[in-house]
């Protein structure tokens, strides 16, 4: 196999697009100056994710592991220690396999089936690249295009599940996603004037194991996507279900050849001029190692993108999974050009933004020093990418991916601050909203003419 290679692969690309991502600066300093258009940088902690993440949370499985994981593990606990224990599954004493095995069991209820990313070839000895994420400085631009805060929105459910997406359509009604639990509704639908239209739960889209992406299509329908769930499903607008693209709970490939029609992890879903829609799939260190699957159905095991014409017809597809040039280990952030066409791919931990033709050509890759957690575009066909843990929405140069401006206070709870900024949309006024992955606050940015 050549799952190792992959993985050293991944490892020594990592090693070279982060130094190539800071190519322009000395990469000792701690923050750099305004230069060639770009705005000034410096560097910031993730206070705020570190704040969220030691609230007590349930041990995860790991009662009863503690002298396991003291002999096994370098890591003594969160994910690394589960990771650790997965691959000592063999040498654990009794007890900590049963608890393992109870907590194995209940998440694969929870993601139906969706396993934890191990052995795959872009999993890490340590979940998070590089080591533990929260510990590495992000990169915040200082704010220079004058947006302004506000919190119109509050959702139903509260904020305690992240509000993961967010999309406008024509006449400025506001769709949110929301990661709630079964049983409690998940999609939520406000006019212009902040007023709740509609709320839709389970009895209509069925519960999203994990709720991901959203997009409004030009007939102002809409698109959600559930990654767990491995389906993609469109949504008219006044929230009744008109398709489902998958079949739920049973991650696979699209092989049109044999009439063989599942998604694998679909995260985000686009649209060019014509109305041929785009799903982006594959979340990359999150994701099983299929490519030595069992089922004859899911075997690629490889991000992709899969291209449909307006009625769901298939025109082709390609695949990334690895790191290089016109390849891709993720595609978490995504976006079609709507005047060219060309499709832009966010490989979120890799720092990086691959671009292709609409039918697959690959175009060129561009290095950023963020996270690429989603891409936009704005009215004037701007490019804008959200930055994820690194807490801010920053418009770049959509040929070489340089940073023009950016809009965010950070990592944080605070106003304008975001523990996961997440899918963003603009409407018609130019303003710019986003929900947070950790969180379920929906906030807006005011643009600059629109303040009071």
């Amino acid at each position: 196999m050549k799952n190792i290679h992959l993985v050293c692969v991944s490892l020594l690309g990592l090693a070279f697009t982060a130094a190539t991502a800071f190519s322009q600066t000395n990469d000792a300093a701690s923050s750099g100056p305004a230069a060639n258009g770009s705005p000034a940088w410096f560097l910031q902690d993730m206070s705020g994710m570190i704040q969220a993440r030691a609230k007590p949370k349930p041990d995860g499985g790991m009662a009863g592991c503690e002298s396991d994981i003291a002999k096994f593990c370098a890591r003594p606990s969160g994910s690394g220690a589960r990771y650790c224990l997965l691959q000592n599954a063999a040498r654990l004493s009794g007890q900590c396999k049963a608890s393992a095995d109870a907590a194995e069991t209940a998440s694969l209820k929870n993601t139906l089936g969706t396993p934890y990313c191990f052995k795959s070839p872009v999993c890490d000895p340590a979940p998070d690249r590089g080591g533990n994420r929260l510990g590495v400085k992000a990169v915040e631009w200082k704010q220079t295009m004058g947006y302004s805060f506000a919190y119109p929105f509050a959702s139903p459910e509260g904020e305690r599940y992240g509000m993961v997406a967010v999309a406008t359509d024509s006449k400025d009604n506001l769709w949110g996603l929301q990661r709630n639990p079964a049983g409690r509704p998940q999609l939520f639908k406000w006019d212009a004037n902040h007023k709740l239209l509609l709320t839709i739960g389970d009895d209509v889209i069925t519960h999203h194991a994990k709720a991901h992406g959203i997009a409004v299509d030009a007939q102002d329908n809409l698109w959600i996507t559930d990654a767990a769930g491995a389906t993609a499903q469109k949504i008219s607008p006044d929230g009744k279900l008109l398709m489902t693209l998958g079949t739920r709970g049973h991650r696979g490939d699209w092989d049109e050849a044999k009439g063989q029609r599942y998604l694998w992890e679909p995260l985000m879903v686009g649209f060019n001029a014509q109305g041929d829609i785009y799903i982006a799939q594959g979340h990359g260190h999150e994701s099983p190692n299929d490519t030595d699957s069992t089922d004859p159905t899911n075997n690629s095991g490889a991000a992709r993108i899969l291209h449909l014409d307006k009625n769901g017809k298939f025109i082709n597809q390609w695949f990334g999974n690895a790191v290089g040039q016109g390849k891709f280990t993720m595609a978490h952030g995504f976006a079609v050009d709507p005047k060219t066409g060309d499709v832009y791919i966010g490989d979120r931990e890799e720092y990086r933004i691959v671009v292709y033709t609409g039918d697959g050509k690959f175009l060129r890759t561009m290095q950023l020093r963020n996270l690429i957690c989603a891409l936009y575009f704005d009215k004037q066909n701007n490019l804008w990418v959200a930055s994820g843990w690194d807490g801010q929405h920053l418009k770049v140069n959509k040929q070489t991916g340089q940073v023009l401006g950016a809009i965010g206070n950070g990592n944080g709870t605070g106003v304008g601050q975001f523990l996961e900024a997440s899918y963003a949309t603009f409407d018609s006024k130019g303003n710019l909203w986003t929900g947070d992955t950790a969180r379920g606050r929906i906030t807006e940015m005011l643009a600059p003419a629109n303040r009071k």
